[in-house]
């Protein structure tokens, strides 16, 4: 569920497609997409049982420990890009905005916080190059727990 008024519209990450973007101002913390209708949540070992091109792996993320979500019918949250400057944070399947973020911003979030232990996904991150790797569970946790806490509190 996207909470904030949004559009699709062409990325301005070179080579990224369609982007997310908001429609209206978001502060800091706030939620811009929060799980609904998560109907389908598998296992890492029945994920990796599918070619990483099919439709199961391409449209899953990390939700917890080794669980994913699956959303095959591409629904709009799946055009949230990656970015290792991100708008937004991924916190066990919410994304808060990292910052004060106006209308017309890009909603992106740090893949590796997404993605399995160790996996590395088929692209590069378009403007540094660098290989995008995913954390260890405890490490993602750790770490996107310390960053929604640093949102949250007052400056």
């Amino acid at each position: 569920m996207i909470v904030p008024k949004y559009e699709v519209a062409a990325s301005r990450i070179p080579l990224a497609g369609k982007g997310l973007f908001l429609a209206e101002d978001v502060a800091k913390g706030r939620v811009i997409i929060a799980p609904d209708n998560v109907h389908t949540v598998w296992p890492e070992a029945r994920l990796r049982e599918y070619p990483a091109d099919s439709i199961e792996a391409e449209s899953s993320v990390r939700w917890f420990e080794d669980w994913y979500s699956l959303t095959p019918e591409w629904s709009d949250e799946c055009y949230v890009n990656h970015s290792f400057a991100p708008t937004a944070l991924w916190h066990l399947g919410f994304i808060f905005a990292a910052r004060d973020l106006p209308a017309g911003s890009e909603v992106t979030v740090d893949y590796q916080w997404v993605i399995g232990s160790g996996e590395v996904m088929p692209f590069r991150d378009s403007l540094t190059g660098r290989e995008i790797v995913g954390l260890s569970w405890a490490d993602n946790l750790r770490s996107s727990a310390a960053a929604l806490l640093d949102l949250l509190n007052p400056p």
